[in-house]
């Protein structure tokens, strides 16, 4: 037996704060131009926000003040007593324009486009549960995003939470991989300063945890049942919390946004770039080609590599990874051999795939890009200065349409 560990944020931790910012700036620039250039950085502290990097538009005017002040409202700090909140925070703008030396390589018309930079990217995928992610990563969230959900009820049966919060699950393992139970939870939630720290750990485990195990799957939630170790704010206190409590800054949690740490990351952050920017558009792609193999059969678990050059447009290399779990009789070289003819991972058409020009990352900025429900929603773009209705696609990676093309390909049974 083996234990593994895996953590999230929430939404009103430092780092994510700058995350949203970020993507939400980034939306507004793709919700009134679909061919804006952006690489948008966010440093957040006590009573400040920084937005800083790259922009060309042709014809977007974001109003950044705006913008910032929207998130951060919409996230939770709307108290003076946070000492970062979203009337009073000082907000600074140092956006410019794209380098023109990038720009050469990727405003290309066509398919042809380039890569906006080079690297290699990762998409991973496992049958631990039904959104094929780690366990321990899925646990973290849920409990995370279920916490954010009672923090905002109206009549909260935990009033004095605040929206800093951090989340550790550990897993017990059999040494055939299969999670066996849950070892030990690690909880931080920010609080009111006139709220017992006996309170706040019974009402995790009485409020807060049943609800995370009515999330889940039979099979998993059963593994809280083996005498979980349960730590609460295990400092003793966490009032101080949010940009007050720690500086934060946009691509600082890329670990809680992929895999947990169980499947490899290629090192660039993800929100505030353009899907141009193949830190972004590929990891997603990889993440779609892992997630449907997987659901195929044609592995228990896989990890795929995708690299590019800049200003190239095919990719430079495809590795895949099956852990020894595949079940075609294929190498995993030759079942990378078969990826790349199966699926176009050129910049052009992963964006295309996928609708990546839409205003569609502010959701993206918490709680994960990974292992997401896709969903379709109704926004409104500008377009000749009109605001125009559309229907978009949001976490397009994490649909199952390619399944069966996988199983054909592999000479899989359904």
């Amino acid at each position: 037996m083996y234990l593994f560990t895996s953590e999230s944020v929430s939404e009103g931790h430092p780092d994510k704060v700058a995350d949203q910012i970020s993507d939400a700036i980034l939306d507004d620039f793709l919700r009134q131009d679909p061919a804006s250039r952006v690489a948008c950085e966010t440093f957040v502290s006590t009573g400040l926000a920084v937005v800083g990097g790259e922009v060309t538009s042709h014809d977007a005017y974001v109003d950044i003040q705006g913008v910032v002040r929207r998130t951060i409202r919409r996230i939770g700090y709307t108290k003076g007593e946070y000492h970062f909140d979203a009337d009073s925070c000082a907000v600074i703008s140092a956006l410019h324009e794209q380098s023109a030396d990038i720009a050469r390589g990727v405003d290309r018309d066509g398919d042809d486009q380039g890569a906006g930079d080079q690297g290699m990217m990762f998409g991973y995928a496992c049958n631990e549960t039904p959104e094929f992610m780690p366990l321990p990563l899925t646990l973290a969230h849920m409990t995370l995003i279920e916490l954010s959900r009672i923090r905002r009820e109206e009549n909260s049966p935990m009033p004095y939470l605040r929206p800093d919060a951090k989340c550790q699950f550990t897993v017990a393992y059999d040494d055939d991989h299969t999670p066996h139970h849950i070892h030990t939870l690690v909880l931080s939630t920010q609080h009111d300063p006139d709220v017992s720290q006996a309170r706040i750990r019974e009402d995790v485990e009485t409020i807060l945890l049943p609800r995370v195990k009515a999330r889940l799957s039979a099979d998993n939630a059963a593994l809280f049942k083996y005498g979980m170790i349960l730590h609460v704010n295990p400092t003793g206190q966490f009032v101080i919390g949010g940009p007050h409590g720690d500086t934060g800054l946009t691509g600082r949690k890329i670990i809680v946004d992929t895999y947990g740490g169980r499947g490899a990351h290629g090192g660039g952050a993800f929100s505030g770039k353009d899907p141009s920017k193949v830190d972004r558009s590929a990891a997603y792609a990889a993440r779609y080609i892992a997630k449907n193999m997987a659901a195929a059969g044609v592995a228990d678990e896989i990890l795929i590599q995708i690299s590019y050059a800049i200003g190239v447009a095919k990719p430079v290399s495809i590795f895949v990874n099956t852990f020894g779990t595949s079940h075609t009789g294929m190498s995993d070289g030759e079942i990378a051999e078969t990826v790349g003819r199966i699926f176009d991972l050129r910049p052009a058409a992963i964006v295309a795939k996928f609708g990546l020009t839409n205003p569609i990352y502010e959701p993206t900025a918490a709680y994960g890009h990974m292992g997401r429900d896709p969903f379709v929603k109704e926004v409104e773009l500008i377009r000749d200065g009109r605001p125009v209705r559309k229907q978009v696609q949001f976490f397009g990676w994490e649909l199952l349409d390619s399944v069966d093309r996988c199983r054909a390909a592999f000479n899989l049974k359904g």
